[in-house]
């Protein structure tokens, strides 16, 4: 059976092997981002962005730099809330695609952190009990992307993320959640089991979504909610879990025993989405 899809499919079955060729020499995802729509290289340029209030998701410097003058603006990176990390100098010529960097390459954020604070007035303004997303180390820009889009489209007040392993709001997760980041509030913390316990005492249950849980439809999402998604390789840290109220599990019937963290996130986000609305489930 042939299906003709114009000009294109009758020079593939010419030519079996040309779109192959195509598709290895064709640029990959993260080569077709502009890179110039968040990266600041140099030490000057960096310190003229802090200065202006830009904000940084974190600050690059080149390992075994110690000069007095970068000391100040690592300082000045950290008082605005930027995650310090040190890299070797190919790293930093990787980011910024060979440019002068001197030693130095802040990532802008696609948009300046809220904080826990902002969740909490969000969700007194709607007259709601609080639905926080805790996401435990997640790395891939994609996956932070489609959590915060998500998150917003369920009736989320906040996306929270710690402050190191993780991924920040770089240009990369801003397009992933389809603008969702400019309506959604997004925290950075220092330490997640420490905000658990902090989220407790201020009457919220939470929710870790790992293995060998109770049925995530089994559970009541009714009240005050943080929903706690592990990162893509580990899953929920050890200590974040041991301060979870409870752990819940969706099942798997395959061959592979986990799901894409971002998809994860959406089927629990529903299901507290579900519940909050009054929507009843078919019970056969």
């Amino acid at each position: 059976v042939k299906v003709w899809l114009g000009a294109d499919s009758e020079e593939k079955e010419a030519c079996p092997n040309l779109e192959k060729s195509r598709e290895k020499n064709r640029p990959g995802r993260e080569e077709n981002e502009p890179r110039g729509a968040d990266i600041i290289a140099g030490r000057n340029a960096v310190n003229e962005a802090l200065k202006a209030g830009r904000p940084v998701d974190s600050l690059y410097v080149q390992r075994g730099e110690k000069s007095g003058a970068l000391q100040a603006l690592i300082a000045k990176a950290k008082a605005q809330g930027a995650a310090i990390k040190e890299a070797d100098p190919r790293k930093l010529d990787h980011l910024c695609g060979g440019a002068n960097h001197q030693g130095v390459v802040a990532v802008a954020a696609v948009k300046e952190y809220s904080s826990v604070e902002d969740m909490f007035a969000l969700a007194e303004e709607r007259g709601e009990p609080p639905f926080l997303i805790i996401c435990d180390e997640l790395e891939d820009p994609h996956n932070l992307g489609a959590v915060i889009r998500t998150a917003e489209c369920a009736g989320a007040h906040g996306v929270v993320v710690p402050k190191r392993r993780s991924v920040g709001l770089t240009y990369a997760v801003g397009k992933a959640s389809a603008g969702a980041v400019e309506y959604l509030p997004v925290a950075r913390v220092q330490n997640l089991p420490a905000l658990l316990e902090e989220l407790k005492q201020r009457g919220l249950w939470i929710y870790a979504a790992d293995m060998d849980g109770q049925p995530w439809c089994e559970t009541d999402f009714s009240g005050p909610v943080a929903l706690v998604i592990g990162s893509e390789g580990n899953g929920v840290g050890r200590l974040v879990k041991e301060r979870s109220d409870f752990v819940i599990s969706l099942p798997m019937k395959g061959s592979i025993n986990s799901l894409n963290a971002s998809v994860a996130a959406g089927v629990l986000c529903y299901e507290v989405a579900r519940q909050r609305s009054g929507l009843k489930a078919i019970n056969p």
